[in-house]
């Protein structure tokens, strides 16, 4: 397929174990798959007896590794696979603090990292934070633009709504800019994305992200920038199955994906990661073959 096709690493069923992450990450090296997707979340919660109710998908029953580090070791035993976070929820760290740390990924995987980030969807993970649940869309923005600056400039002052440095900067920095892309699915998020993206990462089944990946185009053309130096990719979630998440793929590739995921989280396979690796295996060979 003319798309970089990447695999999640199954953190919500799979954590905790070394052995499991270093079997899993040289496994699908080997398969071929270019990258390695990671989900995030920091703080787990209950759902019930929530109010304003709490909608998303996970609770304090799912396991997550934090990106950064599972990167940082997947790098040192790895030599050709990159990796993406699909998304980190940006608003709720500390900007200075992620410049840094994606900085080092960056560095010790030898230019390996993309990072798709987004506003999330946990107001519990923002208060236990520190963060204010309610600016996330607006902060999200200017932290966008506070990390390409803490990047690429030693010594900067910068003023902002949420965030300010008074002439200091990160050190070591990345040797390029590290590719920024946006997450979501609103029409909000996919203006956001076209306007100061790199990249779009869509959650979504084949369709849907065909439709999406449609107003993110809209939106390239209103502002002027061009399709052909702005990545898209599709992570799988809604597939179903191995042959549903090659369909999904194949229309996605052919709508003009760049980029897509393949989770093997639930799909039955439950904290055996062989399981993981050969559902991954399965996908691979499947794509190839047609």
């Amino acid at each position: 397929m003319n798309m970089q096709i990447g695999v999640a690493y199954p953190t919500t069923e799979v954590a905790g174990d070394p052995d499991a992450i270093r079997k899993f990450c040289l496994a699908v090296e080997q398969m071929g798959y270019t990258h390695l997707m990671a989900y995030d979340h920091v703080v787990k919660c209950p759902h019930e007896g929530r109010e304003p109710k709490l909608t998303g998908p996970y609770t304090d029953k799912d396991t997550f590794h934090d990106p950064f580090v599972l990167f940082g070791f997947a790098a040192a035993i790895t030599t050709k696979l990159q990796f993406s976070t699909g998304v980190l929820v940006l608003p709720q760290r500390q900007t200075v603090l992620v410049a840094q740390q994606a900085a080092d990924v960056d560095l010790v995987s030898r230019e390996r990292l993309r990072l798709g980030v987004g506003i999330g969807w946990n107001y519990v993970e923002f208060e236990a934070l520190g963060q204010n649940f309610k600016t996330r869309g607006r902060r999200v923005e200017e932290q966008v633009e506070y990390l390409r600056k803490l990047w690429t400039t030693p010594i900067l002052t910068f003023q902002g709504e949420f965030d300010r440095i008074d002439r200091a900067g990160i050190n070591p920095r990345p040797r390029r800019q590290i590719p920024l892309w946006i997450g979501g699915h609103s029409e909000v998020a996919y203006e956001r994305g076209a306007r100061i993206g790199d990249g779009f990462v869509f959650a979504a089944s084949g369709e849907g992200a065909v439709e999406a990946w449609g107003r993110v185009q809209h939106h390239l053309r209103e502002l002027g920038r061009e399709e052909a130096e702005f990545g898209r990719e599709l992570l799988a979630l809604f597939a179903r199955d191995k042959q549903e998440t090659v369909d999904h793929l194949r229309r996605w590739r052919d709508a003009g994906g760049t980029h897509a995921g393949v989770p093997s989280m639930n799909k039955g396979l439950g904290g055996d990661i062989d399981a993981h690796i050969d559902y991954a295996a399965d996908v691979k060979r499947m794509l190839d073959e047609g």
